[in-house]
Order: C-alpha cells, then sequence, then structure tokens
C-alpha cells in the first residue's frame, strides 16, 4: 500500500469510503431480552392456540361434541336421583333429588376435572415443547382456563334445566356459588400442578392417586350434608376442601341452609398452598420431565 492509503486510513481526520459500514448486531439471548409487554402478547397467544388446539381434538373429532359434556353429568346425576329416591322419601335438602345431588356434584366435578387435565397438560402438549413460544405454564393455563370454564358453563346449563323443572321456594345467592366453584377450581388446579410433576417424575404414582383418590367422591359430601354425619366421622371429613365446597354450593342454592361449617380462609389456604408447591416443582422438574417423556 503507498505512504497516503496508509495515512489515509489511520489518520481520523481524513475523509473516509464513501461504502456504508454495517451496524454492529448483539444477538438476543431468548425471551429475556425482549420487552415485558412482547413476552405477554407471545404467552397470550400461545395459550390461545393451545386452547383452540385441544378443543378441537377433544370435541371436535367426536360425534355430538360438546353435548356429550352436557350429557355425562346429567345422566350421572339422574341416574343418582333415580336410585336414591327408591330408598329415601326425601333427599336432606328441599324434596328434589336431583337438585340435592347436582348441587354437590357439579361443584365436584368442576374440581375433578381440571385437577385430571392439568396433571397432564405437559403430556398432551409435549409436541409443541420445543417451540421456544410455547413454555410449560403456556401448557398449564391453557388447560386450566379451557376445562375450567368448560365445566362451568356445562354446570351452569344443567342447573338452568333442573331449576326449570324445580320449584327451589327461594332465590338463588349466586356469591356462594360462584365461589363454589372459584375454590373448586383452584384446589383442582393445585391438585394438577402436584400430580403433573409427580407423574412425570414417577410414572406410576398416576396409577397410585387414582386409587387414592377413589373414595373423594364418597367423602366429599355429596350425597349427603355434613350434619348428617356423625361427630366422630365429621370431624375428620371437616378436613376435606371439597366438603366446604359442595357447602358452600347448597348455601347459595338452599335459602334455609347455613353450612356455619364453611370455612373459606380454610380451603382458600389449602388451594393456594397446593398452587405455589405445585408450581416450584414444576419450575424444578419441568425440563427434566420434557426430556425424560
Amino acid at each position: 500500500m503507498t505512504e497516503a492509503a496508509l495515512n489515509s486510513r489511520s489518520d481520523p481526520a481524513q475523509p473516509q469510503s464513501n461504502a456504508p459500514i454495517p451496524p454492529v448486531v448483539r444477538p438476543v439471548a431468548g425471551s429475556a431480552a425482549l420487552p415485558a409487554r412482547a413476552i405477554g402478547w407471545t404467552s397470550a397467544r400461545a395459550v390461545l392456540a393451545l386452547m383452540l388446539r385441544e378443543m378441537g381434538s377433544r370435541y371436535g373429532r367426536t360425534p355430538g361434541g360438546y353435548v356429550w359434556a352436557v350429557l355425562e353429568p346429567l345422566g350421572y346425576v339422574v341416574i343418582l336421583s333415580l336410585a336414591f329416591s327408591l330408598l329415601f322419601r326425601s333427599p336432606s335438602l328441599g324434596t328434589s333429588f336431583v337438585l340435592f345431588y347436582a348441587t354437590g356434584y357439579l361443584p365436584f366435578i368442576q374440581y375433578q376435572n381440571v385437577s385430571h387435565e392439568v396433571a397432564r397438560s405437559l403430556r398432551f402438549s409435549r409436541a409443541l415443547m420445543s417451540y421456544p413460544v410455547v413454555s410449560w405454564i403456556d401448557a398449564v393455563l391453557a388447560r386450566f382456563i379451557l376445562n375450567a370454564l368448560t365445566t362451568l358453563f356445562v354446570a351452569v346449563l344443567l342447573m338452568t334445566l333442573i331449576l326449570s323443572f324445580v320449584d327451589t321456594r327461594g332465590l338463588l345467592d349466586f356469591g356462594p356459588i360462584l365461589l363454589a366453584f372459584a375454590l373448586a377450581s383452584m384446589g383442582g388446579l393445585g391438585v394438577g400442578l402436584v400430580n403433573c410433576a409427580l407423574i412425570g417424575l414417577v410414572p406410576v404414582w398416576e396409577q397410585l392417586w387414582n386409587i387414592i383418590s377413589r373414595p373423594l367422591f364418597l367423602g366429599s359430601a355429596i350425597l349427603y350434608t355434613f350434619e348428617d354425619l356423625p361427630t366422630m366421622v365429621s370431624d375428620f371429613l371437616w378436613f376435606n376442601p371439597l366438603v366446604h365446597v359442595s357447602g358452600l354450593m347448597r348455601r347459595g342454592v338452599y335459602s334455609t341452609y347455613d353450612a356455619s361449617y364453611v370455612s373459606l380462609i380454610y380451603t382458600f389456604g389449602v388451594a393456594m398452598i397446593l398452587v405455589a408447591f405445585g408450581l416450584l416443582l414444576m419450575r424444578r422438574f419441568s425440563r427434566k420431565i420434557l426430556n425424560d417423556m
């Protein structure tokens, strides 16, 4: 190179070449470098996409679709009502067996469906977990929101149908009714998160939990009221949060039923402890669970 060319490169006062200088581009280190607003919008889109995918796979391929989601609990309540009407003259509350068992069974299936589906969130959405925009929390939220809203919608339809044929002789209190379904959903989310982690870490836990949880239907005050039980049994079942949920539901439907044993603090506290514990387990072991599937 000539001396003039060397001087032009080393002297900043000399005019430079007209060729554009490319800007320095730094690599983005994952989603942490994205704005919080962008992360939230991406997560919301992922949750909505997962919800639509599950709606199509669960109900879109079945003849009747969502009709079966309504007919199944309705048939169960009707069968219970017919069976117990042959044994007893009247239910523990009111005069309608159908209404009495519906008030206990509908919050129970709200808990059961949410916990069952949340526990299998990673298994259902495993194929999409390889995409960086889809995380385990998106899969959990999608299943929780969809199944909670679906079961609540079914419960509203069934209660409307039952109340159109049954005279309640009182006004419904929607506050306790909605609170009962909210507590059932939160309890189902907590149990589902814990089971999602445990099933991923110890696959045999799924069979064990199915065996352990079978008596839960009989111990959740669905077929009876809390006051019908002997003191020794009721003192033990009081620690089952679903007993409080069914009592809260019946307080809203039957204006004369007080359900003084219901503790909102206890029920909400148990649900939040389970949710927090489940989130800790999932945050710690979600990558291991996905790798082992």
